[in-house]
């Protein structure tokens, strides 16, 4: 039950990234790096989605001092197959052209975003490699999730502002608001979680006993 709500959450994730990238107003700064290695240097968002979640893997070992922790490739895996797959179906059916109806893809795809990273993060399964990161300076820095979250976004402003990176009005709120929502949808989610999973507990724990 924990790992489908673990793709559950990856499948959100990835399909709000697909919406703010739609909305062309924009992407967070690590996605807004994706899109533009992509176009500068070519391959998937997908593909360097997986490639640099290599690197932060390596990243997050030295920060941590520990092995690397190679379950976070899987997810970099569902991730960017995701990314491409939602763009893909995408292209074809929402293609926002004026100002308000891309303010309104980029909204719904800010939110799900958040939604979906509080599912896949709160089953503590594999965080993806830049997500792990978040919560690594989160402890170092003793801190909360706003403020490693912010710290992260604006690193990869930088690095999305150097390959050209589809940078706006939107990676701007992305900045200010991405780790708010995800601080606020991270409690919420946890409840509903822990509510279910502990009913799934249950059932199978009555259903074991009926059996025997």
């Amino acid at each position: 039950m924990k790992f489908i709500f673990y793709v559950i959450g990856i499948l959100t994730f990835t399909l709000g990234i697909s919406f703010t990238i739609q909305s062309d107003l924009g992407t967070s700064p690590f996605d807004a790096l994706l899109v533009g290695l992509s176009q500068t240097v070519g391959l998937t968002v997908g593909s360097w989605e997986i490639l640099i979640a290599f690197m932060l893997i390596g990243c997050n070992s030295l920060l941590k001092r520990q092995k690397p922790e190679i379950l976070g490739v899987l997810t970099a895996l569902i991730v960017g197959i995701g990314i491409d797959m939602w763009l893909f179906l995408m292209h074809h059916f929402i293609t926002p052209e004026l100002w308000y109806s891309k303010s309104i893809c980029f909204a719904i795809g800010l939110v799900v975003v958040a939604a979906g990273t509080a599912i896949y993060l709160h089953t503590n399964i594999a965080p993806i490699p830049v997500d792990r990161l978040t919560l690594i300076i989160q402890e170092i820095t003793r801190t909360n999730l706003f403020f490693s979250r912010t710290l992260v976004y604006l690193v990869f402003l930088l690095m999305a502002l150097l390959f050209n990176g589809p940078i706006g009005v939107g990676t701007v709120v992305t900045v200010c608001l991405g780790g708010l929502l995800l601080n606020f949808f991270m409690p919420i989610t946890g409840k509903a979680l822990d509510g279910i999973l502990t009913d799934s507990r249950s059932r199978q724990n009555i259903d074991k006993k009926h059996s025997l």
